[in-house]
């Protein structure tokens, strides 16, 4: 790998681009030098003759032409020199796109500050009661949470519905930030082994469906019992409520973030289940993450 991060390759890349620029200005320089003089001599043709008489003369393109492609070459050699584009070199200006961000950043950060302010001084309850502040959130919601739970907040498999108050992490506005600005890992080791065979995991699917009310098979499901006390109720709890601060799931509320089905419960416990959620402490400040906790917790009130 490191021979692919050489300062070898910078050299590779900025005599490839000023060889490629020079090339150009001598085939132009070329291309301009066979000059037909008054009729002294036939002028050459490229070779290429259509209905017998429409001959393609071999003449060089038109001055003003030319200088264009001239001046073309001249603007990249003084690009090169003042901005990046010869390898490593950073260029006699010093520009670069992430620090032009980081300035447009700063630049909006300013802007916007006194907004941001009103809002950081109320609580997130206040806050989320805020048509305005919503706005701002939803805002927000769509340019960084969405492309995992949806631009209606309504999730998907694998990732949690917002609008509804199932929470994995709980639904405080402490745990709604937490889990914006510091993220969340959960994992689900397989538990096929612990359970026993297939029949056995069977029958813990089944006890799992009565626990959310489901359609099961009763004699299946009194088997289970015994099994999910023995290896699952450490962290979903005996009686299947689950546990927030280890992110185990409700069993019981018949929601399902991975499917309901007999089919989908098994394959969560003989293959296990995994799930992250970024931290988006890096990219946004508190007073945004504040704005969006109100956002986010706002959803999980009008779901009545």
């Amino acid at each position: 790998m490191s021979d692919f991060v050489s300062n070898a390759w910078a050299l590779y890349v900025a005599i490839i681009t000023v060889v490629s620029i020079l090339a150009c200005a001598v085939l132009l320089k070329s291309m301009s030098t066979q000059r037909s003089k008054g009729g002294e001599r036939e002028v050459d043709t490229t070779g290429h003759v259509w209905d017998g008489d429409l001959t393609e003369w071999n003449n060089p393109l038109p001055a003003w032409w030319m200088w264009l492609f001239y001046l073309t070459i001249v603007f990249g050699l003084a690009y090169l020199v003042l901005y990046p584009g010869l390898g490593a070199y950073q260029g006699w200006l010093g520009w670069s796109s992430g620090a032009q961000y980081e300035q447009e950043r700063a630049d909006a950060a300013l802007a916007y500050k006194p907004i941001f302010d009103r809002y950081a001084r109320q609580d997130v309850t206040t806050v989320a009661a805020d048509p305005d502040a919503r706005q701002i959130g939803q805002r927000l919601f769509l340019g960084n949470c969405a492309q995992c739970h949806g631009s209606d907040a309504g999730g998907s498999r694998g990732f949690p519905s917002l609008r509804d108050r199932d929470w994995l992490y709980g639904g405080e506005p402490e745990a709604i930030r937490t889990s914006i600005a510091e993220g969340r890992t959960g994992t689900m080791p397989p538990m096929a082994k612990a359970v026993g065979g297939s029949e056995d995991v069977k029958d813990v699917a089944h006890y799992v469906l009565r626990l959310a009310g489901r359609t099961s098979d009763n004699l299946r499901a009194h088997r289970g019992k015994a099994k999910f006390e023995a290896t699952c109720a450490a962290c979903h709890g005996a009686n299947g409520k689950g546990n927030q601060q280890l992110g185990a799931p409700n069993l019981t509320d018949d929601v399902w973030l991975h499917g309901g089905s007999e089919a989908a419960i098994m394959e969560t416990i003989n293959r296990g289940r995994s799930g992250a959620m970024p931290a988006h402490k890096a990219f946004l400040d508190a007073d945004k993450i504040h704005l969006l906790t109100a956002y986010v917790l706002g959803l999980s009130a009008e779901k009545k």
